[in-house]
């Protein structure tokens, strides 16, 4: 109970959720840890098809970060439902699928095919481009993001968590356009467009040329963005962007997230959810607390107003 959270009607046991894409579909980690230490397990993303991904090199290391341009390979949803779905219905943890789309129809079939027994929320891949629009992303138009979010709204009854892009120029904006589209939860945020070169060969070391950013060289911009999303709207925001220790997970939670995703640190790292989950303990007995909601949202500032003024 000391950790438990809710976000939007789904409740989990503790604030740590594994991220999309960094995590596989939760059954590649069978044998390495015990998923049901986890609150929550997010899918890598689906479309409606199988997709190939990316031609390699997809991943390139970068000083405190990974850059990828996997493309979003997948098996598709409706061998997720039929295949791996059942594997993980042996633990005691919440299964989010992460739903993508090439249009607004296809979000919602997705989501519709999804809403099945054994999936706890939709977690709303809103960085997809648009085919029909250009390739436009859906996550950086106001009214495009509005659009699919409520689309999907209407296709499931389980709750829906877009996932917010930042590479925007205010977060704020669109964390309050998902909310107004019926969404139950944000997480905040995906990963920031980035290019490495090879100078030698002065080509990109990316096959696809730019990819998205992830690790600890981008939690400050993620606490921040968060922390912005998190003051614009009154649905809880999960935190999402390098962390790789209790201290960092507590940033997100004091900034105002009520639950934390980790995904880079997966791939060098997987006793990092023992170690956060101990460490949350500790913080709540070093500061007598009763509960880890009541570290979420407490930040102060040293002239009692945040930078901008109240809502700001």
């Amino acid at each position: 109970m000391r950790l438990g959270v809710e976000l939007g009607g789904l409740r989990l046991k503790n604030p740590l959720i594994a991220a999309s894409g960094t995590f596989g579909y939760g059954v590649e980690y069978e044998g390495i840890l015990d998923l049901s230490l986890l609150g929550g397990v997010v899918s890598k993303g689906l479309y409606l098809e199988p997709r190939d991904g990316c031609p390699v090199p997809r991943i390139v290391e970068t000083p405190s970060g990974l850059l990828n341009a996997i493309g979003l390979q997948g098996i598709g949803i409706r061998a997720f439902v039929r295949d791996v779905l059942p594997r993980l219905a042996r633990y005691e943890t919440a299964l989010i699928v992460n739903v993508c789309g090439d249009t607004v129809e296809e979000y919602a079939e997705v989501a519709r095919i999804a809403d099945v027994p054994g999936v706890a929320a939709l977690e709303v891949n809103i960085s997809c481009p648009n085919v029909k629009k250009g390739g436009i992303a859906f996550g950086g138009d106001p009214r495009m993001t509005h659009e699919v979010v409520s689309a999907v709204r209407k296709a499931t009854r389980l709750p829906v968590i877009p996932k917010l892009s930042p590479n925007v120029t205010d977060v704020s904006v669109f964390a309050r356009v998902c909310e107004e589209a019926g969404a139950d939860a944000l997480s905040c945020i995906n990963t920031l467009l980035g290019l490495a070169i090879d100078v030698e060969r002065r080509v990109p070391r990316l096959a696809f040329g730019t990819g998205g950013l992830s690790g600890p060289a981008i939690r400050p911009i993620a606490v921040r963005m968060a922390w912005q999303a998190a003051r614009a709207v009154r649905i809880p925001v999960i935190g999402i962007g390098g962390i790789t220790s209790t201290e960092d997970a507590l940033e997100f939670l004091v900034a105002g997230c009520r639950a934390v995703q980790v995904g880079t640190a997966n791939f060098v790292d997987p006793g990092i959810y023992a170690r956060i989950l101990a460490g949350f303990e500790s913080y709540l007995q070093r500061h007598r607390l009763e509960s880890i909601g009541e570290v979420v949202g407490s930040l102060r500032f040293p002239d009692g107003e945040a930078p901008g003024g109240p809502g700001a």
